[in-house]
Parts: structure tokens; C-alpha cells; sequence
């Protein structure tokens, strides 16, 4: 059984080092945040520690600097954007277990968080070999004291057994943030026990990295909706031709065994009956509606490409969400950077905004879509800051953050 953060607080932090795994991997242009959601969604446990007297010291990741100290990766542009949304003192280190992190950490006051340098600038973090990561382990522990507690509130990262998600917490009384219970909670409702109808909308441009997925939904799920680049495999599977759209051939095989054990299953496949078809991959691309019949070897040749949903199933799709009770969304159903192929996935939004259903929007580019089409966080259930972490939690996989937690 996991510990939750409120049990640490119970037992007093005050004067006491809390070494907190955050997630704060945000895309970046430049220096700038352009999408602070996961920022945003790791003040309160930050807040909680700082307010109740704890010294707490800040662990992340940024991007994938493969092990190098790499500035372009460096998370003091993310600390500073943290430190304009808090209400308590945010310093940073300019190294993980060096000189300076070990410097600050020991100076901390009451209520003072630190902030340490990107934890994959150290290749030991990402390492398959145990004892790597054990050793590094004991360095970021040396910076805070044998004394300190771990809080796990990155829930981004709980899928992968890296020193900052694993190792420590076998060094170190070690507790779940509010962060990750939460996304355990919703997400383990969505599998086990959704209130019906319960309708899945999955884009994203590869099939292949969401068949796991599907493969596990089909039989709980009552409707998946089929969109964005994946679709056109199921397209294909269907006899048409797909022209220049993004096409894995190799799992037309398994696509079609899916949507014949949905059947079975009493899981409905609603797949594109219409698609805006662009004359390439370009924003000022020409494009028109055309029907998926229209799509038949012979007709269009290669010409062209499918780059979002059309109207006709945008208003499909938005009526399944209208008449469900618990929706999940993961993955933009179009190319929604390019204003003329955005409209569906803001139409997936919107029916997501207006329904009164359970609605969760499952991370990644779902969750960046809906704030750069203009969403409010508020407008949905739960954003899940976890994109690959959630789908392996509903592909019913072990995650090493998780089980290492007792959870």
C-alpha cells in the first residue's frame, strides 16, 4: 500500500530536507515556456511541503539530453517560470550533486525550494545497469541527508525506471504526491469502473503506438472513435487507399483483427467516413472534403494526403461524446498546428467542454492541443500530465514509479 503525501505532513517536515520528483519536462521555444500546464500542476505539493516548514529540493528532467550537459536542455528558464507562479522562494542549482546543489541545499531555509539542474545531464539517470543508477542514488542523497523523505508527484515519468523515479525511493522513506494519486485514481476508474457509455477517442500520427492500448479497450470500452494519422491505417484495412497519408501496412493485418473482436466484443469501432484532403504536407497546402468512399484505388492515385477528420465525422464523433457518461481522449485527430486541418480536433475538444460526462484528456499532444486551440484546463475533467506513463497505465502494464511506491 503506497504512502500518500498527507501521511509525511501528519508526521511533521518542518526543518527537514524533502527531495520531490516533479515532472517539468515543458516544451520550450528558446528560453521561453510556451505551455507551463505541467508547471502549473506541480505547484501544490511544492506549496503543501513549503508551507509546512520543509526544505524541499526539486528533482526533473528536460527533453533528452542523452546524458550530456547540454544547455539547451537546461531547466533554469522552467525554474524561473515556476518561480513567477509561486507563492514561496524557488532558487536554483547549477548542477545535480555538485558543488553547488550540495551548497544551496545545505544553506536552505524553512519553506525554500531549490531546484536541481536537469538529472539526465548525468547518464547514470537513464541507465539500464542497476548499480549506475544505485550510485547515483546515493549522491542525490548525500545533497539532502540520510534524514530527508522522497515524494514522488511526477507522474510523466513513473513509467520508467530511472534513478530519480526508482533508485530513490529504495533509499529514502518514500511517499505519493497528490499529483500522481490523482492520476492513479482517475485512470484506474477508467478501466475498472467507468460510468457508461464509455467512449475513447484515439488520434496521434502512429497506430502502432497506441495498439496495446486499443488492444486492451476493446470489451471495456463501448465506442472508440479512430482519427488523426493512425486512421488511415484503419482506412486501409478497409479497402481504400490512402494515398501519401500515414500508413503502417504492417499492422493492416492487426487492425482488421480488431475491428472484428470489437464486434465480438461489443466494442463499436466509428471510424472516418469523410476526410480534408490536402495536396501535401503544408499550411497553404491546397484541400477539399472528400468522402472515404471517394478513396478507391484508381481514383485518386497517390496524389494527396489526408490531414483531418471531415465535417461529416467531426459531427459523428461529437455526437458519441454528447451521449456518453465517461470519455478518454488521446491524441489530435487532425493536424491541428495548421489552422486549416485544426477544426477536428476542436470539435473533439468543444464536445469534450460542453458534455457533463467523466471527460479525461490523456497528456501529451492532447493536452498541449486543447491550450494552444484556446481550452482552459477547467473546461475538462482531468488533463493528465502523463502521456506515455497513461497509456501504459491502461495497457495494463507494471510501471516501475508506481510499484516501487506500493501502489
Amino acid at each position: 500500500m503506497a504512502h500518500a503525501l498527507d501521511e509525511l505532513l501528519a508526521d511533521g517536515v518542518e526543518g527537514r530536507h524533502v527531495l520531490v520528483r516533479s515532472d517539468l519536462n515543458v516544451p520550450l521555444d528558446g528560453t521561453t515556456v510556451t505551455d507551463d500546464g505541467r508547471i502549473k500542476a506541480s505547484l501544490p505539493v511544492l506549496k503543501k511541503l513549503a508551507d509546512a516548514g520543509a526544505r524541499v529540493v526539486v528533482m526533473a528532467h528536460l527533453g533528452r539530453p542523452k546524458g550530456q550537459v547540454d544547455p539547451q536542455f537546461s531547466l533554469a528558464s522552467v525554474a524561473s517560470r515556476l518561480s513567477e507562479l509561486a507563492d514561496f522562494p524557488v532558487t536554483t542549482a547549477e548542477d545535480t550533486v555538485g558543488s553547488d546543489a550540495q551548497a544551496k541545499a545545505s544553506s536552505q531555509q524553512n519553506g525554500e525550494v531549490l531546484v536541481l539542474e536537469n538529472v539526465r545531464f548525468d547518464p547514470r539517470e537513464t541507465s539500464k545497469d542497476d548499480s549506475e543508477r544505485g550510485a547515483f542514488a546515493d549522491e542525490l542523497v548525500a545533497v539532502v541527508g540520510g534524514d530527508a523523505a522522497y515524494v514522488d508527484d511526477a507522474f510523466g515519468a513513473v513509467h520508467r525506471k530511472h534513478t530519480s523515479v526508482y533508485d530513490i525511493a529504495t533509499r529514502l522513506p518514500a511517499f505519493m504526491g497528490d499529483l500522481v494519486k490523482t492520476e492513479v485514481d482517475v485512470l484506474s476508474k477508467l478501466i475498472e469502473n467507468p460510468e457508461r457509455p464509455f467512449v475513447v477517442v484515439m488520434g496521434g500520427s502512429k497506430v502502432s503506438d497506441k495498439l496495446a492500448v486499443i488492444d486492451n479497450l476493446i470489451g471495456k470500452a463501448d465506442a472508440l472513435l479512430i482519427g488523426g494519422g493512425m486512421g488511415y491505417t484503419f482506412t486501409a484495412a478497409q479497402g481504400y487507399n490512402v494515398g501519401k497519408s500515414l500508413l503502417e501496412k504492417d499492422q493492416i493485418d492487426t487492425v482488421k483483427e480488431y475491428l472484428e473482436r470489437g464486434k465480438a466484443e461489443g466494442t463499436e469501432f466509428v471510424l472516418a467516413t469523410d476526410v480534408v484532403w490536402a495536396s501535401a504536407f503544408a499550411a497553404d497546402a491546397d484541400h477539399e472534403v472528400r468522402p472515404v468512399e471517394s478513396l478507391e484505388d484508381g481514383k485518386i492515385g497517390a496524389e494527396g494526403l489526408g490531414l483531418d477528420i471531415g465535417p461529416e465525422t467531426q459531427k459523428t464523433f461529437a455526437r458519441y461524446i454528447a451521449e456518453a457518461r465517461t470519455v478518454f481522449w488521446n491524441g489530435p485527430v487532425g493536424v491541428f498546428e495548421m489552422e486549416a486541418f485544426a477544426q477536428g480536433t476542436k470539435t473533439v475538444a468543444q464536445a469534450l467542454a460542453d458534455t457533463e460526462a467523466m471527460t479525461v484528456v490523456g497528456g501529451g499532444d492532447s493536452a498541449s492541443a486543447v491550450r494552444n486551440l484556446g481550452f482552459d484546463d477547467d473546461q475538462f475533467g482531468h488533463i493528465s500530465t502523463g502521456g506515455g506513463a497513461s497509456l501504459e497505465y491502461i495497457e495494463g502494464k507494471d510501471l516501475p514509479g508506481l510499484d516501487v511506491l506500493g501502489a
